[in-house]
This record gives C-alpha cells, sequence and structure tokens, in this order.
C-alpha cells in the first residue's frame, strides 16, 4: 500500500514560485491530524473518534489529492487490521469508490475488500449499496482497479445471505468477463468469485446463463493451480444440476478428458476436486461410460491408494458413481481396483469411505456370475464378516446389501456358508436399522435357496443370538408384511431342501407353526416397499412386492408350509 506524504498532501502549485495550500480550514486540520495519529498508529483506533472524522473529511472533499489520501490511509490501515465496523466507517470509503480518479478507486476498492474479510461488514457493505460502485470498477480499463474490485465481490460472495443479491445485480456478467483477463491477479478473484455464486440451485443458472460454463472449462487448462481449483470446484458444483450436465454433455466434449488430465495435477487440491467433478458428472450414464472410455480409471486408482485422505475420498466417490453402469463393471474389476476397495472396508477412521467401497463393490457384484467370483476370491466376504457387525448402521446397510448380491450366485453359496456368513447375518436381522434388517433376512433367504449343503442352516436354528429359528419368529411376528413375506419364504426353501433335521426343527418349534397357521388364514400386516437384491423368477428374495399382492403370497406361501409339513408326516 502507499504512503502518505505530508509534502504533497493537499497543497496544489500555484501561479507564483511559491506553493499556495487550496484547503479549507477543517480540511487543513484534518491533515494535520490525520499525520499526527498515523505516527502513533499502533496506539490508535481509526475506526471511531476523531482519527475517523478525520479520515471521513478528507474522503468527502472535492480535494482529489485529499481523497487519494484518505483512500490511501484507509487500504493500509485496514490491511494491518479487519474488525467489524459501522456505516460511518463504510460510506466514506464507499464516496471515495465512486471517484473518477484511478487512484483513489484503487486504494478505496482495497480498503472495501479488506474490511470484507468480516462477516458483519459483508452483509453492511451489500446493504449499503456497495455492489454498483464494485461492478462499475469492475467495467475499468485499469487493471489494478479490476484487480480490487473482483476481490471485494468475491469476499462479499462468501456470505450466502449476499450470493443472491449478487447474482441479480448485474455482477455474474463483468466477473465471467474478467475470468478471461490476462492478468492472472484479476483473473484468480474473478474464478474465485464465480465459484462463490455455485452454492445455490438459482445461483448457479443465473451463472450459466451469464455463460461461465466455456470460460471455466476453457481455464481448466491455466497454468496456475489456484485457477485450475477454482474452475473445477465451480463446474463440479454446476454439474450438481441435471440440466447443467446435459448442457455441458452438449456443449463442452472435452469436459472429461480436462479433468482426467487435472487429476494428474502437481497440485493436491486440484486432483481432489477434479475426481469430485468426475463424481458429478458421472451421476448420468453417458458420463459413466465416457469416464472409462476416456481412460480415467488408472489415475483414479492411483488416488484410490493415496495416502492423503481427502484424495481417497473424492476417487472412491468418483469409483462408486462409475460402478453403476453394467458395461463398467469387469473394466474397474480388471483395472485393479478390487483389493483396494476391500482395504477401504477397514477404513474405520471414515465411515463414508467405507460407504462407497462397500457400495461400490456391490455394483460391481450386479450383473456378472464372473465379477460375484472375483469378488470373493479377492477376500471381500472374510473382510465383511470381520467387519460387519461393529461398523456403524450406513456400512452395515451397504455390506449386508453386498452379502445378499453375493448370495444370489449358486456357485458361491457352498462358499459362503462354509464361510459362516450366517454367523453375522443372524444377528443383524435384529438391528435397530430396518435396512440392516431386510438386507440381512434377503441374504439369507437366498442362501437358503437350491443350497447343495444345508448343515450351516441347522448349525446357526438357535445361535447365534436365537439364531436362525430366532430370527424367523421374529419377522412372522412383525407387522411388516415384506418382513413376514421374507420369512415364509425362506422357511419353504428350508423344506423344499428335503433336509430331514431341517423339517424337524420347524415342525417342533411351539413359535412359529402358530404363526404360520395365523398368516394362512388371515391377511398380513401393513406393506412397506423395500427393495432387496435378488430375482424371484431365479427363486430367490427380493421383497418388493407390493401391499395388496405380498398379502395375498404370505397366505399362499404360508398354507403350502403347512401342505409341506402335512405331505412328509
Amino acid at each position: 500500500m502507499g504512503n502518505i506524504c505530508s509534502s504533497c498532501c493537499g497543497c496544489r502549485k500555484s501561479r507564483g514560485a511559491a506553493y499556495e495550500p487550496l484547503l479549507l480550514d477543517n480540511e487543513r486540520d484534518a491533515v494535520a491530524d490525520l499525520l499526527q495519529y498515523l505516527e502513533n498508529r499502533s496506539e490508535t483506533n481509526f475506526f471511531t473518534g476523531d482519527p475517523l472524522k478525520s479520515l471521513s473529511t478528507l474522503s468527502f472533499s472535492d480535494n482529489v489529492d485529499l481523497q487519494r489520501s484518505a483512500a490511501l490511509a484507509f487500504a493500509e490501515i485496514t490491511e494491518k487490521e479487519v474488525r467489524e465496523v459501522g456505516r460511518d466507517t463504510l460510506e466514506p470509503i464507499m464516496f471515495l469508490l465512486q471517484s473518477h480518479d484511478v487512484e483513489v478507486q484503487r486504494a478505496a476498492s482495497a480498503a472495501l475488500g479488506n474490511l470484507a474479510v468480516n462477516a458483519e461488514n459483508k452483509l453492511l457493505i451489500v446493504k449499503l449499496g456497495g455492489l454498483e460502485p464494485l461492478i462499475r470498477q469492475m467495467l475499468s480499463p485499469n487493471v489494478e482497479v479490476q484487480c480490487n474490485a473482483v476481490g471485494c465481490i468475491t469476499n462479499l460472495a462468501t456470505h450466502d445471505d449476499n450470493k443472491t443479491k449478487i447474482a441479480k445485480s448485474g455482477a455474474l456478467v463483468p466477473l465471467t468477463r474478467l475470468a478471461r483477463s490476462k492478468d492472472m491477479r484479476v483473473q484468480r478473484n474473478a474464478t474465485g468469485a464465480l465459484l462463490n455464486m455455485t452454492h445455490s440451485d438459482e445461483n448457479r443458472q443465473q451463472l450459466v446463463n451469464a455463460g461461465a460454463i466455456p470460460v471455466l472449462v476453457g481455464l481448466l487448462g491455466s497454468s496456475d493451480t489456484d485457477v485450475q481449483y477454482y474452475c473445477t470446484t465451480a463446474l463440479s458444483n454446476i454439474a450438481v444440476d441435471s440440466a447443467n450436465r446435459k448442457k455441458l454433455a452438449q456443449t463442452e466434449p472435452r469436459l472429461v478428458q480436462n479433468l482426467i488430465g487435472l487429476m494428474e495435477s502437481s497440485s493436491l487440491k486440484v486432483q481432489c476436486q477434479s475426481a469430485l467433478a468426475l463424481r458429478n458428472l458421472a451421476s448420468d450414464e453417458k458420463y459413466q461410460i465416457e469416464i472409462v472410455r476416456s481412460n480415467g480409471l488408472p489415475p483414479l486408482l492411483r488416488l484410490l491408494r493415496s495416502s492423503f485422505l481427502p484424495l481417497i475420498l473424492s476417487a472412491a466417490a468418483c469409483v462408486r458413481n462409475v460402478s453403476i453402469h453394467p458395461l463398467n463393471e469387469s473394466p474397474i474389476i480388471d483395472a485393479g481396483f478390487l483389493h483396494p476397495l476391500i482395504d477401504l472396508l477397514s477404513h474405520e477412521d471414515n465411515e463414508e469411505i467405507q460407504c462407497h467401497a462397500i457400495s461400490t463393490l456391490r455394483n460391481l457384484a450386479a450383473s456378472s456370475e464372473r465379477n460375484k467370483t472375483a469378488i470373493v476370491e479377492a477376500g471381500a466376504v472374510e473382510r465383511i464378516k470381520e467387519l460387519v457387525l461393529n461398523v456403524p448402521l450406513s456400512v452395515q446397510s451397504e455390506m449386508t446389501a453386498c452379502a445378499a448380491v453375493l448370495a444370489l450366485s449358486e456357485d458361491l453359496k457352498p462358499q459362503l456358508l462354509e464361510m459362516g456368513i450366517c454367523e453375522v447375518l443372524i444377528p443383524l436381522t435384529a438391528s435397530p436399522s430396518v435396512e440392516v434388517q431386510g438386507n440381512s433376512a434377503a441374504a439369507l433367504g437366498n442362501l437358503s435357496s437350491k443350497s447343495d449343503d444345508y448343515a450351516p442352516f441347522n448349525a446357526v436354528w438357535s445361535q447365534p443370538e436365537g439364531g436362525l429359528h430366532g430370527y424367523l419368529v421374529r419377522f412372522l411376528e412383525s407387522q411388516d408384511s415384506t418382513f413376514q413375506h421374507i420369512a415364509v419364504w425362506t422357511i419353504v426353501q428350508l423344506l423344499e431342501s428335503g433336509d430331514a433335521q431341517l423339517e424337524d426343527n420347524i415342525r417342533n418349534s411351539e413359535q412359529l407353526l402358530p404363526l404360520i397357521g395365523q398368516l394362512s388364514s388371515s391377511t398380513a400386516g401393513s406393506s412397506r416397499r423395500e427393495s432387496f437384491d435378488g430375482d424371484q423368477e431365479d427363486g430367490t428374495m427380493d421383497g418388493s412386492d407390493d401391499g395388496h399382492g405380498a398379502e395375498g403370497e404370505i397366505s399362499n406361501l404360508a398354507r403350502k408350509i403347512q401342505e409341506m409339513l402335512m405331505e412328509s408326516n
């Protein structure tokens, strides 16, 4: 910041040889007082009392030299000290913003930008009409003035209450234009301001309408890592909206390739935001396919193996979305993701990473027997069994859903049963989470269908925690028709196995038979639709009947159980 010079402050050269001061008395006094205050600045509060009065007098003067002195003083003071101020401090600075003198504009906008670091000041500046003069200064041909004005708006835009006002003020078009400035400081400030405007649906739409998308995409190739970061983060936020993703798909054919390239940036924060931008784009099928076809898996795998938590999280979130598309399942597995994903299941200090990892494994298992086998052989089931009883409910829900998908495989059922998966699924049927209960029961139901060996079911009939028997009783007693349906369907599978011990266990239960009798002669309880993984056409459990269909099916299955028990007598 500039210093105030006493030899020139407020004096002009006359026609003669001497200097003749052209100051009003109050202005002359204000100059003298200000110089004294500045000499003792460490002990002076410039935001109140006589020091502020002196600054205000110079600010409202018609003398440009005095205005410069005031503006430079405000800039220097606020650079060293920022505090909440009142309108008596802001009004003289905002008056100086309207000056036609470039030096006054530059220093005044710098001072206002410094004060705009304070949350309360941000609101008051906008309330007092600070946006209009700042927008005018953004249109200045002077780069210093542009830089300070944009920097001030960047600070103002960090307050949620200001964002919509800035969007409606007409600031977005000049901000977008200045994002292409050849001056890197202006470019950084402008892209930072655009980023700050992407945190609400309405403002994102205003930004798109102002033509920001091609500017932000074009600046992904900037040599400046701050600009790259602001642009990748802004585009990531813009891609939250489906309409914007559609627009990006239609107008920015190089976007995915550019973001994949930035995952190799030397800046960790750029790598992270690039992966998150791809994650948001991968909410759409088109981008899920394009990321894989554009060779996006190798850099994602590298980030997934990082020791830096934000990189791991962003990559895991991205891979989860990419894995939704069936065509991507095998490429992801073949690229070497299975072992890193399984390792992330043990990331006990971050529930979100665990959820992303297990959900990805579940997606990868959805469509292919080959992939299910690869996941089991990579050790996923052992890790699930080791962890599932002690992880957060959200992770338990995903782990049990993954187990239900894997249990659909006829070839893998013996292996899963031998691993003792039932020993952890049974306690989880009594989980406080309805989703965990249902997923665990669906997995048990899928395992019970057409198994080669039913000894593992006999082994857990009464233990652990009430065993298979206790779970079936709870679900038959439930007022939830989906749970009732899972239970009677599972009992049918167990009886169809022809295993004599299982049949005796069911027949000799003093609790199961009366409950089955009640369900055979009455409609089921209230309905709750939940989706469990399976395909009933293949004799597996999906639990997705609607209320009326479920009630009739429950009665039919209950009567079938009674008939099967009578026939075997």
